[in-house]
């Protein structure tokens, strides 16, 4: 073995004072949790970062229907970047976002109510008390259907809680 990579490799070695040294720093500080932060506060797609999966948020009020955004039509907005299908619906979402964003940025309000975030599926969703939401499962959607007044007050209530457990 060379002397400059006897060298190297001894400063590391156990019984050194550099690997001593290294375990006294190690012991001196704290340990943290690890905190599985994994989600933001509105649900977006990893791979192309858009919101919703790149759906238009507008869309579900004025065609009754998803349908995919494009991207010459994209506005940032809450932390993550939304498209819509035209310059109308993004000059609408854009004098009033809240009103067309999803509720709970798009997770499923029955797994909020269970303290869970789930990422809607932009198919499987409801309008409901003039406000979109998007489900997990079509289970979960039929669910909200039969008592959404109360999904909804039991969603509101753990969102809070739930929201804190999600990266900005």
């Amino acid at each position: 073995m060379a002397a400059p990579r006897q060298a190297r490799k001894s400063v590391f070695w156990p019984g050194t004072a550099g690997f001593g040294v290294t375990i006294a720093l190690m012991a001196l500080c704290p340990i943290l949790p690890i905190r599985a932060a994994t989600t933001e506060y509105v649900v977006v797609d990893r791979i192309t970062g858009l919101a919703i999966y790149g759906y238009d948020p507008v869309a579900y009020f004025v065609g009754g229907a998803p349908a995919m955004g494009k991207g010459e039509f994209d506005h940032p907005y809450a932390g993550a970047v939304w498209q819509f299908r035209n310059p109308g619906n993004l000059a609408a979402f854009a004098a009033d976002p809240d009103v067309y964003m999803p509720r709970f940025g798009g997770y499923d309000p029955i797994g909020i109510g269970r303290g869970a975030t789930l990422a809607g599926d932009p198919n499987i969703w409801l309008i409901a008390g003039q406000r979109l939401f998007l489900f997990h499962s079509a289970e979960n959607r039929a669910a909200f259907a039969a008592a959404s007044a109360t999904a909804v007050a039991v969603a509101e209530e753990a969102w809070p809680t739930v929201r804190r457990t999600l990266s900005p």
